[in-house]
């Protein structure tokens, strides 16, 4: 059965006017035309919805049951058609973002109060993991847009915007690299390093990063979440290499966090969407808000990168470049 709103317009009219002549008036159309979509209906039913007679129009039982029923289903779908405008006009509706661990405890809250304070009514679903997984949420549509580590190369994803993540050196503020001034690969590798997980774009950047050096090293130990690394940091377990935007370094007072002087320990950052896919105006918005936020890390100025760890990291995205938390 394929009923048309035009056909429960038509019968509503005729329904509250009892007249097809003031019906016709009233819905715009021809009393022929009108007459047309009442019988259309009718035999799409199965059923005789008006008595007529030269002198009068009169509502079967039938029909007066199901004047309720095509009243509340014209009013939803004017509903339906009025919020969606008033999300277009008014930046309403909903964004839904997968993102790094990391992007999503460090940098993410930043964006997320600017793009508030524009978009008050915009609610807002955030599901952090691993770059891999992100990639699937995206993929699957399960979010609107996802911020993942590396260079994303499936061919149902489009990168909307790139940026970089810088990786910093952790350790307490008494280690013997505390006195070092320049900390590169040759520093890093004389003491234990605990890394993150192999899945993770942190530890695919540092592994390529030391590959491009001519070095292999053993973990020391594994991790899976940084704040077990920092943890294991802060007991004297070694070292580690987190990005400069975790949030987990920002709360480490008594550790070090210091930028490794090698181009390659930096973190390519993507924002990424399904391809041939239109965003809802809401997510557009966010969008416009997260690039903007970027733009304005890389354009403000530098810091003390031998600094303590709480100052770290605000300040660590920057635009321009594209692998995982």
């Amino acid at each position: 059965m394929d009923l048309s709103l035009r056909q429960i317009r038509a019968y509503l009219a005729v329904a509250r006017t009892l007249s097809f002549t003031r019906a016709a008036a009233e819905t715009n159309l021809s009393q022929p035309a009108l007459t047309v979509q009442i019988r259309t209906l009718e035999q799409q039913l199965g059923i005789k919805l008006f008595d007529r007679s030269s002198r009068s129009v009169a509502l079967t039982r039938l029909g007066r049951e199901l004047v309720p029923v095509f009243q509340r289903i014209l009013r939803e779908f004017d509903e339906i058609v009025m919020g969606v405008r008033d999300i277009a006009r008014h930046g309403g509706g909903s964004v839904r973002l997968g993102a790094l661990p990391s992007f999503a405890a460090g940098i993410l809250p930043d964006v997320i109060v600017r793009f508030r304070a524009r978009y008050p009514r915009v609610a807002l679903t955030i599901k952090d993991a691993i770059a891999s997984r992100v990639m699937d949420l995206v993929l699957s549509e399960e979010v609107d847009l996802g911020v993942m580590g590396g260079a994303p190369d499936h061919a149902d994803l489009e990168v909307i915007h790139r940026a970089e993540d810088r990786l910093n050196v952790i350790f307490p503020a008494r280690h013997a690299l505390a006195q070092t001034k320049r900390v590169g690969v040759e520093e890093l590798v004389k003491f234990p390093l605990i890394l993150m997980d192999p899945a993770t774009s942190v530890r695919a950047t540092v592994d390529a990063a030391l590959a491009a050096a001519g070095r292999r090293v053993e973990a020391a130990c594994e991790v899976t979440y940084m704040m077990t690394a920092v943890g294991m940091v802060r007991a004297g377990l070694g070292i580690t290499i987190l990005p400069a935007s975790a949030h987990e370094i920002r709360a480490e007072p008594d550790l070090v966090a210091r930028a490794i002087d090698d181009p390659h320990f930096v973190r390519p950052i993507a924002v990424v969407r399904k391809r041939r896919r239109t965003l809802p105006p809401a997510a557009e918005n966010f969008v416009a808000a997260l690039v903007a936020y970027l733009g304005d890390l890389r354009s403000g100025p530098g810091r003390d990168d031998n600094s303590g760890a709480r100052s770290k990291g605000r300040r660590s995205a920057r635009s321009g470049g594209a692998r995982g938390r």
